[in-house]
């Protein structure tokens, strides 16, 4: 079931780069980024208070809170950078630089979480590094 997940979040990832480029046309990114992270503030919320979630605040211990504010963070740094390439350039070419992130995580996952490195796992992101190269080129 996983996968169907992390196809659905593909999709929606592609959706959400387009209608980020669309709407950031004539914006100013930080701004952008500000109403869209309001947006997913209170649909994320939604969910979770809809679906009675939030009792599980009670569960997050001091570990898992200082790494989803640090991974929040991230995010949040992220978006911004985001936004001001799509401001600024071809949404054809930023796209692909952005799933760069894929072959960091892939790199980050064996040193820091000792996931395993395997053949398949090498040539899948030497092979993402090589198309973004190309497309940069």
């Amino acid at each position: 079931m996983w996968i169907f997940y992390a196809l659905l979040s593909a999709l929606f990832a592609s959706l959400t780069a387009l209608f980020a480029k669309i709407g950031v046309k004539d914006v100013n990114p930080n701004l952008a980024t500000a109403i869209r992270t309001v947006v997913v503030l209170i649909l994320i919320w939604g969910i979770v208070f809809s679906r009675g979630e939030q009792e599980g605040i009670s569960l997050i211990t001091k570990r898992n809170l200082i790494f989803l504010i640090l991974s929040g963070i991230m995010t949040g740094l992220s978006w911004l950078f985001y936004f001001k390439a799509l401001h600024d350039g071809p949404l054809s070419v930023i796209a692909p630089i952005d799933k760069l992130s894929i072959a960091l995580t892939i790199i980050l996952a064996f040193i820091f979480l000792n996931e395993p490195m395997t053949l398949k796992t090498i040539a899948g992101g030497l092979m993402i590094i090589g198309g973004v190269i190309v497309l940069i080129l």
